[in-house]
């Protein structure tokens, strides 16, 4: 009986201790999935918010008037020159246009404010009409003008109807104006053509989102061409020929530690140096990518560093035993097997790049840009301080703009990212 006892206790002991180790093993198991589920969760509700708030953008609401393209506001003189047809009076058309929809309104005031619930754009619109189609001239033709932004944030719901018939930034009588157009169906909202072509506008209606993009594209053109040729040199350098000394070992250091510098001091090296000794061209793609450029540096120097790391050293010693000498066994066996690693630490660089807006802020990149850049020099802002500028205004219509633009931002990004995985899986190699 004494001799069954210490079995039985070590039985036990065996058996209690499998039981903690299986519940620690679920209740890790628990943890991890609910962590997962919470960032999902965070993420669903971070996306579902924006383009909640976003996808109205990608619509404006339109007026349907009859326009009168009259030849005497258009073209007084009739040279039909190219000239005198641009500096037509198409705003006054499109007021009277708006007007003659409702032939009872009267008053000064009351044809003001007909006249304001189209957009102060739309006289650049029929202009745009007549200089695509002269012929246009002397005739009448059903139009679509863009409506302005208190008419547009009414007819998709987000201006608020009071009791007493008005609405948030609306007056009664243009309620009742707007009410009479959705009745006769000449109230429609349309695909956003402006916002996916044009630049920026201090109406919410006109406002653009594609000179941010362009921008944006040649900012990061400039940082590519900049960051990796010179990243990946310094890595192959420090890694593969470099001596290993005292000073070898600082300048390691000091590669870490610029990767933890606050974009803002990359900002202030820019306004200083590249701006203020070497005087290049202010708020340009050029100067934003130097900037960009350098803040990425570090970054893809300790990605490239540790990609090469983990290529094994019987390739080296292989190649080596073969009598290829030390640069061909960097460039011909141990950088092709290490590509993969480093264009995975350069687009982490660039998505960085990209979303930043504190360096290109201190550059003069917060610059009101209406015209789409061309090249390099041309003044330009990206898509961060884009959402930054239009997030700042007091327009309910640069809400939805400011949401949409982060919608593009992210496109953006995933569009980065798909071609980093795409050039990684070209480049991979299996050992």
């Amino acid at each position: 009986m004494n001799n069954d006892q210490p079995a039985i206790s070590i039985a036990d002991t065996v058996a209690k201790g499998l039981r903690r180790r299986r519940a620690a093993e679920i209740r890790l198991r628990i943890y991890g999935i609910a962590a997962i589920s919470f960032v999902l969760m965070a993420l669903v509700v971070l996306l579902g918010s924006i383009v909640s708030k976003g996808i109205s953008a990608f619509q404006q609401t339109h007026i349907a008037v009859l326009v009168n393209f009259d030849r005497e506001k258009i073209d007084p003189a009739g040279s039909g020159k190219i000239e005198d047809l641009r500096r037509g009076d198409y705003d006054g058309i499109a007021r009277n246009s708006m007007r003659a929809a409702f032939p009872g309104v009267s008053g000064r005031r009351n044809r003001r404010a007909l006249g304001k619930m189209i957009s102060s754009g739309a006289g650049d619109q029929l202009r745009e009409m007549v200089m695509a189609n002269p012929n246009l001239i002397g005739t009448r033709q059903r139009v679509w003008l863009l409506a302005s932004d208190e008419i547009d944030m009414l007819n998709k719901g987000y201006a608020r109807r009071k009791p007493d018939g008005s609405a948030t930034k609306v007056s009664r009588r243009q309620v009742a104006w707007y009410d009479a157009l959705v009745v006769k169906g000449a109230v429609e909202r349309h695909l956003n053509w402006r916002f996916l072509t044009g630049g920026d506008s201090r109406e919410p209606e006109q406002a653009g989102v594609w000179a941010a993009v362009v921008g944006s594209a040649l900012t990061m053109i400039i940082t590519l061409m900049l960051a990796f040729p010179l990243g990946v040199a310094a890595a192959i350098y420090l890694q593969e020929f470099a001596p290993k000394n005292r000073w070898t070992d600082i300048i390691e250091v000091n590669i870490n530690n610029l990767a933890a510098v606050p974009s803002i001091v990359f900002g202030l090296l820019g306004l200083t140096v590249i701006l203020g000794f070497f005087g290049l061209p202010r708020s340009t793609p050029l100067v934003g990518g130097i900037v960009l450029a350098l803040m990425t540096l570090p970054t893809v120097i300790i990605a490239s560093r540790a990609a090469l790391m983990s290529v094994p050293p019987s390739i080296r010693e292989a190649a080596r035993g073969l009598g290829a000498s030390s640069s061909q066994v960097v460039f011909h066996h141990v950088l092709p097997l290490a590509m993969p690693g480093i264009m995975t630490g350069t687009i982490i660089g660039m998505a960085r790049a990209l979303g930043e807006t504190a360096p290109l802020l201190m550059i003069g990149m917060v610059a009101f840009i209406v015209d789409v850049p061309s090249k390099f020099e041309d003044a330009a802002t990206v898509l961060p301080v884009q959402i930054y500028l239009w997030a700042d205004s007091p327009e309910r219509g640069f809400v939805e703009k400011t949401a949409a633009a982060t919608m593009i931002l992210l496109v953006f990004l995933l569009a980065m990212n798909a071609a980093a995985i795409l050039l990684r899986k070209k480049f991979e190699r299996k050992w």
